[in-house]
């Protein structure tokens, strides 16, 4: 990927993966200036992980956006567009970007819910773990009084309870979804969540009270009456299933985990989409 592909990369993975869903709360504008600035990210701090595609006439018909922290690699973005799907281009995008992960200790991967892009995972040597997501409109009557020791965060805190978690520091990768209108909220030293408008994006912790009390803290801030989306809940993570549930939220499968080699414990963890 060059510089000059964030653009079209961004649209592709957008018409791959969302044009379908509604966006009512985000202009199309503002959605694209974040994606683009996803994109970009990436590609300044990991351009051995970004890859696209090309057509014959040199439109940007894939993409694959990887990244490596601290040994640990991850897929962040990964798209095809629609008509060309399954015919081999997304197995070859999957297969450039994993070579920066060779001497990783451990990968991840946040999978849709196509069949194809799940069948190509596993068969590149990644193991299943199922998820569950959570979404709705938040029951104000249902929040707990604010746990007195949440705070703003500061990033630089943030590293020993991702390592922790996942074996990597997120402090590279917070900054740009903080410019991109998230807010980050830590409890001491025992968490921390990033959320934008009440929907986490990314949640660590070193206990499942303190997981909890900070899922709470993001849920809180949502709108009244607006629609919130707490993804990538894994099995074990009945602290999380706890506290959507009881802010009554519905559950509903969400495209599954895939690892490969040693990630950590990944809990209490609510995974980054962009930054795992």
């Amino acid at each position: 990927m060059l510089a000059a592909d964030v653009a079209a990369a961004d649209l592709v993975a957008f018409d791959a993966l969302h044009a379908a869903m509604p966006h009512a709360e985000e202009s199309l504008d503002e959605r694209a200036a974040r994606g683009r600035s996803r994109i970009a990210h990436l590609l300044e701090t990991d351009p051995g992980g970004a890859w696209v595609a090309e057509a014959a006439d040199g439109r940007v018909v894939g993409l694959a956006l990887a990244l490596v922290r601290e040994g640990l690699w991850g897929l962040s973005l990964f798209a095809v567009e629609p008509a060309l799907q399954g015919n081999g281009v997304g197995r070859e995008l999957l297969e450039a970007s994993l070579e920066c992960a060779e001497g990783a200790r451990g990968a991840i991967i946040l999978s849709s819910t196509d069949p194809k892009a799940m069948r190509l995972y596993a068969r590149a040597g990644f193991a299943l773990r199922p998820l569950v997501a959570a979404a709705g409109i938040v029951e104000r009557g249902a929040l707990p009084a604010a746990h007195p020791e949440i705070r703003a965060g500061d990033v630089e805190r943030t590293e020993a309870i991702s390592r922790a978690v996942r074996g990597a520091s997120h402090a590279r990768d917070i900054p740009n979804a903080l410019a991109n209108g998230c807010e980050l909220l830590a409890l001491g030293d025992r968490g921390f969540v990033v959320h934008r408008e009440g929907s986490p994006r990314l949640l660590a912790a070193r206990d499942d009270e303190a997981a909890s009390a900070l899922l709470w803290a993001a849920l809180a801030a949502s709108q009244p009456g607006s629609t919130v989306q707490v993804d990538f809940i894994s099995a074990g993570q009945d602290w999380a299933i706890a506290t959507v549930l009881e802010a009554g939220l519905a559950l509903s499968p969400d495209g599954p985990l895939f690892v490969r080699g040693e990630v950590g414990p990944l809990r209490p963890y609510l995974p980054s989409g962009a930054f795992l």
